[in-house]
């Protein structure tokens, strides 16, 4: 279940999953996880480096097949808050496979797209199932960015499941 709320400057999900919450922590935090949903549908993540702690870095690869051939995107950040199971927040800005900081602009995303933006995810048990909220602040509503997130946020709904069944 999703519900998709955006507004100027963020985008917010709630998205209840039958799973326990440690499972969804998992999710976010052990690349191995991190690479199987995230990224619209056709989307992989060939790399996902994640020092989950606060000050931690975080560098991940996604690749794609698009209309007018391969692309490859990749992004940067550092974990700003780490409750395990439930809060993580962490910064993210459009990088090079290094890590280096790349403009928006420079990348032809539109006008005020900012260079960094904020990822909070949080976690509450809700009677063995897990209800999460996700923000994106800094993603405009009408962005292609806003309609990754839910999909990426449904192949997680699909993988969750396939977990919890193992």
């Amino acid at each position: 279940m999703t519900d998709a709320q955006t507004s100027q400057d963020a985008v917010v999900i709630e998205y209840s999953f039958d799973a326990p919450r440690d499972l969804i922590w998992q999710m976010w935090t052990e690349p191995e996880h991190f690479k199987a949903w995230y990224g619209p549908q056709g989307a992989t993540i060939p790399v996902a480096r994640m020092d989950v702690r606060v000050g931690g870095r975080r560098l991940v690869c996604m690749a794609m097949e698009t209309p007018r051939g391969p692309m490859t995107m990749w992004f940067t950040g550092e974990y700003r808050e780490v409750v395990k199971g439930k809060r993580l927040v962490y910064t993210e800005s459009m990088s090079d496979e290094n890590g280096n900081v790349l403009s928006p602009s420079d990348l032809g995303m539109p006008a005020g797209h900012p260079t960094t933006t904020e990822v909070t995810v949080e976690l509450d048990d809700a009677a063995g199932r897990t209800k999460m909220v996700m923000t994106h602040a800094g993603v405009p509503a009408d962005s292609p960015g806003a309609a990754g997130w839910v999909a990426a946020l449904d192949k997680l709904a699909v993988y969750v499941k396939a977990q919890s069944d193992r």
